[in-house]
């Protein structure tokens, strides 16, 4: 039998660091990387044959459960008819129609990454503004264009600095990143550069610095602001979208607006390669070949890709998420209950269905970046193995989302159950 190791071995001897995703390496969590050969409904299953419940979900994707049948035989049906054609397919409509009768927009144009997404969207907000200067938010998540990794200057409402190797200066001067939930920040940012400003890029609920929610009206804020200013408003739903409610992040505001653009993915793929750019007609019909705005991609659309996304979006049903969502409220007070028996200070950060938890927070609200990055996180390493060697696969790093699927029945809630107890003990032993 091939072990967990062996595998890891083998994989980094050939991909940098072992893995295609850094996450996944268990940086932040030490230990060898547990490597999945096999999926179903809520569970994972690995090389060396060991089953977990899964609280990752494929980082959200999976929100039917894993292997869903309706899904699968989607995509059966669509391998049948070929792998890919090259060339436009009704399943493209079809799967952007099913998002257009869910969500405020008029146009919806597919990519295969969340990165493509965001970076196209950022490309129609300076083509539709004729403006340079995108305006991010710090701890925000948007893929790994160059522009979006970017870290905060010395101000407010300076131009960012290269957050990676690789980024030149002159193409980070191009963003400005400013602390999320800071109306004062935003209104500086648009004093210090009238007119200059092509858009704000944000995520709908933040899930990338842990779940830092919207504080009340800051959503609308934007909207109001971009308006004022004649600038772009995107709100990143890739990892929110159709996930964090039926509406992702946007419908958890209940409000009579919708931005100018979003960025959708993982849940519109069902666990397949997918991510869109959609919006008004006014802005996405700059994009190529309307309008002046380029964009392309070989396996855009690709028919199987389209099936599974239009297979979960159309099973994700009223109970689908009524199961999901009482089902992370259930989860949410589990791991309360657990550390709290054990004295460890942490708050549950939510929005919606998505959640994380933030050690020694108690009494300091997780309102941004640097909130959440001032939490005991030496904690979550041997919190996260006791997890793992009791049977549940968590996210490998403090700074993600929880997520639950309408597959998460109650032998595999019993099951997490029994694990926050070892796991909750192991928090409260921790030491930096």
């Amino acid at each position: 039998m091939t072990t967990n190791q062996q595998a890891f071995d083998t994989a980094r001897a050939l991909i940098p660091g072992g893995v295609n995703s850094p996450v996944r390496a268990f940086g932040s969590v030490g230990g060898t990387p547990a490597a999945m050969v096999k999926a179903s409904g809520p569970y994972l299953t690995d090389i060396e044959g060991k089953t977990y419940v899964d609280l990752v979900g494929s980082w959200g994707p999976m929100l039917l459960g894993h292997n869903h049948p309706a899904v699968v035989d989607a995509v059966h049906t669509a391998v049948d008819a070929g792998l890919s054609f090259g060339t436009s397919t009704p399943s493209e409509a079809r799967l952007a129609g099913l998002i257009a009768d869910i969500m405020p927009v008029e146009r919806v144009r597919f990519v295969s990454t969340g990165t493509e997404a965001t970076m196209t969207a950022i490309r129609l907000a300076r083509g539709a503004t004729g403006r340079n200067l995108i305006i991010k938010f710090a701890g925000c998540y948007h893929g790994h264009s160059d522009g979006l990794l970017a870290a905060a200057g010395s101000g407010l409402a300076t131009h960012a600095l290269p957050d990676s190797a690789g980024v030149p200066e002159a193409i980070t001067s191009q963003t400005l990143v400013v602390p999320y939930n800071d109306e004062d920040a935003i209104k500086e940012a648009f004093e210090t550069y009238p007119d200059q400003i092509a858009g704000i890029i944000t995520e709908s609920a933040p899930a990338n610095m842990g779940v830092v929610p919207p504080n009340p009206g800051f959503n609308t804020f934007l909207r109001d602001i971009t308006t004022k200013h004649g600038a772009v408003l995107i709100m990143d739903e890739v990892l929110t979208g159709f996930r964090a409610t039926a509406q992702g992040g946007w419908g958890l505001d209940n409000v009579d607006w919708a931005p100018d653009l979003f960025t959708f993915g993982k849940v519109i793929g069902g666990g397949l390669p997918v991510a869109s750019v959609a919006g008004t007609a006014a802005v996405m019909d700059l994009l190529a070949p309307t309008g002046p705005v380029y964009q392309a991609g070989t396996l855009s659309g690709n028919p199987i890709a389209m099936a599974a996304g239009y297979a979960t979006l159309s099973n994700a049903t009223d109970d689908v998420y009524a199961t999901i969502a009482q089902r992370s409220t259930q989860l949410q007070t589990m791991v309360s209950e657990a550390l709290s028996a054990e004295g460890v200070n942490h708050s549950i950060q939510h929005a919606g269905s998505l959640f994380s938890v933030t050690f020694g927070t108690a009494d300091t609200p997780v309102v941004d970046y640097a909130t959440a990055q001032s939490q005991e996180a030496f904690r979550y390493g041997p919190f996260f193995h006791a997890m793992l060697d009791n049977g549940v696969y968590l996210a490998p790093s403090v700074f993600e989302a929880w997520f639950v699927s309408a597959a998460h029945d109650d032998q595999a809630m019993n099951i997490i159950a029994d694990a926050l107890t070892a796991a909750a003990k192991a928090a409260a032993a921790a030491t930096a």
